[in-house]
């Protein structure tokens, strides 16, 4: 992660799915892209992005529990991430600090597997059976495409999620079709949902102490997205040939610095440090 003795200036890729883990994750050296929750949009965005001009990958935020002794608030430093028959192994050096729980308040903190799925898992029995499957202790739908990237890049990769739905609750409907394109809430559809079936309100209250239980822990996790400076490689042990990305691709010249706050697709959206 260092070229000689110099520092490399690059910042480090936060690959992210809400808006609101883009907001935690912003700061000098950081550069965020946030998904909205749509692997075709990640790839999209991933595809038109300059892996020159980073020095490694993270994806940071919350996930869906698989392992049902973590809780909402509980820490999952991957591992590996396991899609389907494909499993990319993650760097470890970014857990060392987390792993006794220093800074974050007692949360637990857990190594383990993450699972990538390109659909949200919403029932109780589907997060049993991925978990039974892949061994993983919990899911998100940017992981895998993200270590996939890295992969292909040649870069470090290294994975943090918290759980917010744990693996004993089921994730209302609702919740998932309220997302925005920019990553936020439509709080239309919530109530317009809310009026078709009122009996979803207790099971979406709920779901809302989990997110912001795990919006919390998140927020103290940050401090180490820039400690994983020896993240070891990404490992693809069944990678296919890699993509050509065609002469349009922009290629940035080795260890040209780029902006500490550059977001993709959701510049807008995101505020400035000093708001954070």
């Amino acid at each position: 992660m260092s070229v000689g003795d110099a520092l490399d200036p690059r910042p480090v890729l936060i690959v992210t799915g809400l808006v609101q883990e883009a907001r935690i994750a912003a700061g000098p050296g950081m550069t965020v892209i946030c998904s909205s929750s749509n692997p075709r949009q990640l790839r999209k965005l991933l595809d038109q992005f300059d892996s020159s001009t980073v020095r490694g990958v993270i994806s940071f935020g919350v996930a869906g529990g698989l392992d049902p002794s973590l809780k909402s608030g509980d820490v999952v430093v991957a591992t590996e991430v396991v899609n389907g028959p494909s499993r990319w192994r993650a760097g470890l050096a970014l857990s060392e600090e987390l792993i006794d729980g220093t800074g974050l308040g007692g949360q637990k903190v857990v190594r383990a597997g993450l699972a990538g799925v390109e659909q949200v898992v919403l029932g109780q029995a589907g997060k049993a059976v991925l978990h039974a499957t892949t061994g993983a202790s919990a899911v998100d739908m940017e992981s895998h495409i993200a270590a996939a990237y890295a992969t292909e890049a040649g870069l470090p990769f290294a994975a943090l999620r918290v759980i917010s739905d744990p693996a004993t609750r089921a994730l209302p409907a609702i919740a998932r079709n309220a997302i925005k394109p920019n990553g936020n809430i439509d709080l239309k559809k919530v109530l317009s949902g809310l009026a078709r079936n009122p009996l979803t309100l207790r099971a979406l209250v709920s779901t809302g102490v989990d997110f912001n239980r795990a919006l919390r822990s998140l927020r103290g996790c940050r401090v180490f997205l820039l400690g994983g400076a020896t993240l070891a490689p990404a490992d693809y042990p069944a990678a296919p040939a890699a993509r050509s990305r065609g002469p349009g691709h922009r290629k940035g010249r080795a260890g040209e610095p780029v902006p500490a706050r550059r977001f993709s697709g959701l510049r807008a959206s995101v505020p400035q440090p000093a708001r954070l």
